[in-house]
């Protein structure tokens, strides 16, 4: 089995490309978007847990926790191990964090191995923690393992951006959008970046939020 990524912006170009010959209404978004930037990070344990942290806080907030964190040098499952829950929550994060941070220590994953998993095998992989969702591992998929057919269907922007787009009444289900997105395999990560700058381009153009 193959495993396609995309790793540079050279790359990125041929999938659009490739994603507006099957789908024609993604030509007019690109000329008004223009070419997403990648966003890729080094992944691994620190990635995930930096995510897992962030969850459902504003931006300053969970940059702000997450400081706090690197600071008492608690991101590494060692020090995490030898930490009480009240050395983490002295940081700031919540009982449920910590019960999700722990849990993602306690699943010992070999992060490198996953860069050789298909992309369900690694979504099982890191779901199996507690705190870890199907978007919080789609996004580990397109952003720190740069697989290059992933489109998170559960994603509140790219079902807007999506329904717009395909000129649908109302905003998709994660099923239906699935079902309806099937044919841009296997260019769907390009379709989610494109879609992501669509939905700031729409924001903007109704000056509301959506």
């Amino acid at each position: 089995m193959t495993i396609q990524t995309i790793e540079n912006s050279r790359e990125l170009q041929e999938h659009i490309s490739a994603l507006i010959a099957i789908e024609p209404r993604f030509a007019p978004v690109y000329e008004q978007v223009g070419m997403p930037d990648l966003r890729h990070n080094a992944g691994g344990f620190t990635q995930i847990m930096r995510a897992m942290v962030g969850q459902q806080l504003s931006v300053a907030a969970a940059a702000s926790i997450w400081q706090r964190l690197v600071d008492r040098g608690l991101t590494t499952p060692a020090a995490i191990r030898a930490a009480t829950d009240e050395d983490l929550r002295a940081q700031g994060l919540s009982k449920q964090k910590i019960r999700y941070t722990r849990s993602l220590v306690e699943h010992d994953i070999d992060f490198s191995a996953l860069d050789t998993l298909p992309d369900e095998e690694v979504i099982k992989t890191l779901t199996a923690v507690t705190g870890i969702g199907r978007w919080t591992a789609e996004m580990y998929l397109l952003f720190s393992l740069k697989r290059a057919d992933v489109l998170a269907v559960d994603d509140l922007a790219i079902k807007v951006a999506a329904m717009d787009l395909l000129g649908l009444a109302e905003r998709p289900t994660p099923k239906q959008l699935k079902n309806l997105t099937q044919d841009w395999s296997p260019h769907r990560s390009a379709a989610s970046l494109l879609l992501w700058q669509y939905y700031g381009f729409l924001r903007q153009k109704n000056a509301v939020p959506l």
